[in-house]
């Protein structure tokens, strides 16, 4: 059977993988990914997360097509989400689980999460009965661990795992640029999680890819101490020496990041102090340049009525911000076939569905301007 391992506390987010269609998360490669999946399995890494949501709700079928039908079921872990935002009624527990069941093809999840928990919607689960439910389909041997994933105050993590010490595990969002966020709060929710005794899953630690492609000034702080290692393996190296981190997901695109992420991540090195000192000053320049802290996660596209392109605008903003050259050709290609920014009709929708916590309407309302007075 598989078990975690702290040599081997790399997990393969099923969030971004790729795609036959760029601008269709649906349309994922399986051709890629199950090869993608092999390679991760023979480098000794056997963790795997999805959740209901992913990739326009095909990640599931991925998790089902690239691994559960091509490898044995001891030889590998899978982490699965309760879709608490589309949970209305206490039915709809077993539904959408025994839905997920059937998408992975599985007949239990070794780690199985309430997705996204933040203080509205805990006060909503609780008045269902998700936690209830959560520890039945445990006790049932449905699920091994139960859990749940969290972006918001440290307050309100504090009051979830007070009451209910049942919980297994927390994944949260951290990384070094958010580690002192006043929004995001990684620094607090992680020493929360720390004093509750509860072990850890880092999901975002590249930050969706931001801390994989530095700016020049920032890359060159960390290639001049080790001019081999990539910027990605900062980031994940960073969460994970972190005390009390038991695993740490990385949404991985394509091979080249499957072969990189295993090569540091397969004999594991915690960071040592100058590693630390150089990650600090890069923070420092990542916090005075990015425009707006997205993580291209997509969950406020969901239910937008605009079919308005957020994450793409927002990474076509601070391109611009950082360069101007080139960016009517990347408007053109974050636009098309998508609502314009200045198409938004202000339902915030998207503002509720957002772990980063943005004022995703107003930024459009920023963003409008500057297309029309500078890219059109």
């Amino acid at each position: 059977m598989a078990e975690l391992s702290d040599s081997r506390k790399l997990g393969f987010g099923f969030l971004r993988l790729p795609l036959r269609d760029e601008e269709d998360p649906a349309s994922i490669d399986y051709e890629k990914v199950s090869e993608m999946a092999d390679a991760f399995l023979a480098r000794g890494f056997c963790y795997f997360d999805t959740a209901y949501n992913y990739h326009k709700e095909q990640s599931e079928a991925a998790i089902r097509e690239a691994v559960v039908k091509r490898h044995p079921r001891d030889s590998f872990l899978l982490a699965d989400k309760m879709p608490a935002f589309l949970v209305d009624k206490p039915d709809d527990f077993l539904r959408f689980f025994e839905e997920q069941l059937k998408r992975c093809a599985v007949s239990r999840f070794d780690f199985y999460l309430l997705h996204n928990l933040g203080s509205e919607r805990y006060e909503k689960m609780k008045r269902l009965g998700a936690f209830e439910f959560m520890q039945s389909v445990k006790e049932q041997g449905m699920a091994g661990e139960i859990g749940f994933s969290f972006h918001d105050t440290a307050d309100t993590l504090d009051r979830i795992l007070t009451e209910h010490p049942e919980i297994d595990f927390v994944q949260l969002q951290l990384n070094y640029l958010d580690w002192e966020s006043g929004s995001i709060q990684s620094r607090l929710c992680y020493e929360t999680a720390r004093k509750h005794g509860k072990p850890i899953t880092v999901m975002e630690p590249a930050k969706g890819g931001a801390l994989a492609r530095l700016e020049p000034e920032a890359e060159q702080i960390l290639k001049e101490y080790d001019p081999g290692a990539s910027a990605a393996s900062w980031a994940i190296r960073y969460a994970a020496s972190l005390d009390g981190v038991r695993m740490v997901l990385s949404g991985m695109s394509d091979m080249a990041q499957i072969l990189d992420n295993t090569s540091y991540m397969k004999d594991f090195r915690a960071l040592n102090e100058e590693e630390r000192s150089r990650i600090r000053r890069v923070r420092d320049i990542l916090a005075a340049s990015q425009a707006i802290q997205c993580t291209n996660c997509r969950y406020c596209m969901d239910e937008c009525p605009m079919n308005i392109n957020i994450p793409g605008y927002f990474s076509f903003y601070n391109s611009a911000m950082r360069q101007a050259n080139f960016i009517d050709m990347l408007y053109t290609r974050v636009s098309h076939g998508h609502g314009a920014p200045w198409d938004c009709i202000g339902c915030r929708s998207c503002e509720g569905h957002c772990p980063q916590h943005l004022p995703i309407t107003d930024y459009l309302k920023t963003i409008s301007e500057y297309v029309k007075t500078h890219a059109l």
